[in-house]
């Protein structure tokens, strides 16, 4: 089998993973701005207006900003499921990967 997965297309996969990337980028771009102003929504010492202010800001800002609308995908093959979240690769590349040794510090098993 093939170890790597040739792009024939440009940068990325598919459309799919493009608007992954974006909304990595989104939440990234957002994470300071989102951790202050949800800090000022749940105080409960800080004034009810304050507060309210607090979350129309939070309206404000994009839904693709928030960490739970990135999907993990495969890098390689942009597949969104049975992905080894730590390389961020299919379990199908993961594994050819890993028996060629282009992976750093996986071996295969062996008994």
């Amino acid at each position: 089998p093939n170890a790597y997965v040739t792009q024939t297309r440009g940068r990325y996969m598919d459309w799919v993973m493009w608007r992954d990337v974006k909304r990595r980028r989104l939440v990234a771009k957002y994470a300071d701005q989102k951790l202050r102003v949800n800090g000022i929504r749940k105080n409960t010492i800080i004034p009810k207006v304050i507060q309210e202010i607090a979350d129309k800001d939070m309206s404000a800002i994009p839904r693709d900003a928030h960490a739970s609308r990135t999907v993990p995908r495969c890098v390689l093959t942009s597949k969104p499921r049975s992905t080894v979240h730590r390389h961020r690769i299919g379990r199908i590349q993961w594994r050819s990967l890993a028996d060629y040794n282009k992976l750093s510090g996986i071996t295969r098993a062996c008994w």
